[in-house]
């Protein structure tokens, strides 16, 4: 007995009638690596394609070899982050000036339970020079 769940959501009973209307012709799979070099999304082609997933799209162009794309969701700014780019994990220190366009945030890693990353967390909190001269003393007492 074969499953039929997938099929009954789509009103299609039929097994063999489900497979002709997911068939990659030659001219779809063309469409789809088409479709694929212009950088559409697996969603925006199934909707192009029609009668088929935007997993079907995926899988296919897994397959066929398609070049991977990164993920919209897990960009990697190259030169930080913007204001809007910028999440709970991220390094919020500001590089640039305000005023000008390539004005952008750290966007490292921060640590946890901070806005920074290690190394500008280093230098937004530094303890008040009365603990670091006693630290200095502390030293130069151990020696």
């Amino acid at each position: 007995m074969r499953p039929t769940m997938l099929l009954l959501a789509i009103k299609i009973r039929d097994p063999d009638e489900w497979r002709q209307r997911m068939s990659w012709t030659d001219e779809r799979v063309e469409q789809l690596k088409q479709l694929w070099g212009q950088g559409m999304s697996a969603s925006e082609i199934a909707d192009t394609l029609g009668d088929v997933t935007r997993n079907a799209v995926i899988g296919k162009a897994h397959r066929l070899g398609l070049s991977g794309r990164p993920s919209p969701i897990k960009k990697n700014p190259s030169r930080g982050a913007t204001i809007l780019a910028l999440t709970e994990r991220m390094c919020k220190w500001p590089v640039g000036d305000p005023k000008h366009a390539d004005f952008h945030f750290c966007g490292k890693t921060a640590q946890a339970g901070m806005p920074y990353c290690a190394e500008h967390a280093a230098i937004a909190y530094q303890p008040s020079s009365k603990k670091r001269d006693e630290e200095r003393e502390r030293k130069v007492g151990a020696a």
